[in-house]
């Protein structure tokens, strides 16, 4: 005799709401809810949020944070750091005609073994030329990655979003010709120390491989 049919609003029903937590570097505050039936099916699931959402400071709500949920206990769904990115309308704003965008992308390691790539961008208060372009895409280089390698992933978060990093990188780079801003434009998480080397930082439900 076969099964009987579920529905959708029946489905729905079974579902049961989990409660999704920042990492530690964030004080574990609340990100949101999210409803599943099977807590393994959270696993994998990318929330995203603002960083004035977790602290409350209006000025900081250009900057998107991604975190991935990679576990649940109880009703409690924890996440990793997946990245951040500024809002589009942000990094618009900061154009002005008659200056120049300089942008950098490095791929860092941390002290602690995570792997990171990270997209710095240089606003100049005037047009300025290609020779002094590559220097200070240098200098975002350089520091980028010895600070990272000197920090450890929760330290760097930090650095990176809350202008410790940037201001580091401007005060520098401000030696080569004028700029108006440095940003940390966006980070991603690629890679996680493993016991046998750096792996890559993706996380997959064991729902996955079940149905395989």
């Amino acid at each position: 005799m076969p099964a009987p049919r579920v529905s959708g609003r029946d489905r729905w029903k079974l579902k049961k709401w989990y409660t999704v937590v920042a990492p530690k570097v964030f004080g574990e505050a609340v990100v949101g809810t999210t409803p599943a039936d099977d807590p393994l099916k959270l696993i994998g699931r990318v929330l995203e949020t603002t960083l004035y959402d977790l602290t409350g400071d209006f000025t900081q709500v250009h900057v998107r944070l991604y975190f991935q949920i990679v576990d649940v206990e109880g009703e409690t769904a924890k996440t990793r750091f997946k990245g951040h990115e500024l809002a589009r309308d942000y990094m618009k704003s900061l154009t002005r005609r008659k200056s120049s965008k300089i942008q950098g992308i490095f791929n860092v390691t941390t002290k602690d073994g995570y792997g990171l790539r990270i997209t710095v961008t240089a606003f100049t208060s005037y047009r300025c030329k290609s020779s002094q372009k590559r220097a200070i895409r240098k200098i975002m280089g350089e520091i980028v990655t010895k600070r990272a390698s000197e920090m450890t992933l929760d330290e760097l978060i930090q650095a990176m979003l809350f202008g410790k990093l940037s201001m580091e990188i401007f005060e520098a780079a401000k030696k080569i010709y004028p700029l108006r801003k440095v940003e940390i434009y966006k980070s991603k998480l690629l890679t996680i120390p493993g016991p046998s080397g750096p792996q890559p930082a993706v996380v997959v439900s064991p729902l996955m491989y079940k149905r395989r």
